[in-house]
């Protein structure tokens, strides 16, 4: 999901700042994509390569989205810590009620509450105090992963190393998004073969004219020997297996592992981990999954039943009813 631009002060309603702020929070984790050449500014405005510094983007992002969630916890503050107080509540609950909106638990909010060692009294929580649990919330419900697009423009693999070293903490991968696009579409047109991820190509065509041979020496040069790939296939892996942790699920029958053209488990679900065979099925299908009896193993070709947690890469059989 791609979502509107974001503007300084966009917690505040500034630019598109309010539809920024809730399509992210439709999102369970945030792949930041930022010029790492330099050659975009703050506004989005193009700018000479190497002129604008990338790490304010990264601070600038954070900035706006833990006072995104300080602004949701201070909502009404006053009234709410009165209110909890009196009625003796459980802090964590009354907490996760508070910042609900943006997924936040009572498990998650008693984390937090026991590793920051505030004061039972939230009346005497100060303004430091709820920006640090702000902080701190936006940090685990809306984990965030670094692409360091335009890694091709000369001089940008400074700005790569000055961003890794000021934030150990991310996950930063280098990338280059034209790279990729060019690879794809050499690969559509059968120049080359091509399969996103890999770190390198295979020429398929004699009829590779004098361009189209500097770009892909060039991609080949810059990005696939000194990245290892073009960076977008890699952000989107880690994104989904790492910062999520989903798992891949393949539907096939034990005797039945083709489609009608010979190809291989062809398709592929992806579900949070810890997903059972029964949350499988009804993936598929909501009628499969209330007709469930059973579901195979089809690699070690064993029934097991519907709260059996699934691995990443089980290939599942599921029977029904009729």
């Amino acid at each position: 999901m791609d979502v509107a631009g974001l503007v300084p002060g966009a917690h505040e309603g500034k630019g598109l700042g309010s539809q920024f702020l809730d399509d992210l929070n439709q999102a369970d984790a945030l792949i930041h994509i930022i010029d790492i050449s330099g050659s975009t500014n703050a506004l989005g405005e193009a700018v000479e390569p190497l002129s604008y510094d990338p790490l304010n983007d990264v601070e600038f992002l954070e900035h706006e989205l833990d006072m995104w969630y300080l602004r949701i916890l201070k909502k009404g503050w006053n009234k709410f810590a009165r209110a909890v107080k009196g009625e003796h509540g459980k802090l964590s609950n009354a907490i996760a009620k508070q910042m609900s909106g943006v997924r936040v638990d009572e498990e998650l909010a008693e984390d937090i509450m026991n590793k920051m060692n505030l004061n039972e009294d939230l009346l005497k929580w100060t303004d430091d105090d709820l920006f640090r649990i702000a902080s701190e919330l936006r940090r685990l419900t809306k984990p965030i992963i670094i692409a360091a697009n335009k890694a091709d423009i000369p001089g940008s693999n400074n700005n790569l190393k000055r961003l890794i070293e000021k934030f150990p903490s991310y996950k930063i991968m280098a990338c280059s998004a034209e790279s990729e696009l060019a690879l794809k579409e050499a690969a559509k047109k059968g120049l080359i073969k091509y399969i996103p991820g890999e770190s390198e190509f295979e020429t398929m065509s004699n009829e590779l004219n004098e361009n189209q041979k500097n770009a892909l020496d060039f991609i080949k040069k810059n990005i696939l020997n000194n990245y290892k790939s073009t960076g977008v296939q890699d952000v989107l892996d880690y994104a989904v297996f790492n910062l999520l942790e989903y798992i891949a699920i393949f539907p096939g029958g034990v005797n039945k592992l083709v489609d009608k053209d010979g190809n291989v488990l062809p398709d592929c679900f992806l579900l949070p981990g810890k997903s059972t065979a029964l949350d499988f099925a009804f993936r598929i299908h909501t009628d499969i999954g209330n007709k469930f009896v059973r579901a195979i193993d089809v690699k070690k070709k064993i029934a097991v039943g519907k709260d059996y947690v699934l691995k990443n890469r089980d290939v599942i059989e599921i029977k029904t009813s009729n």
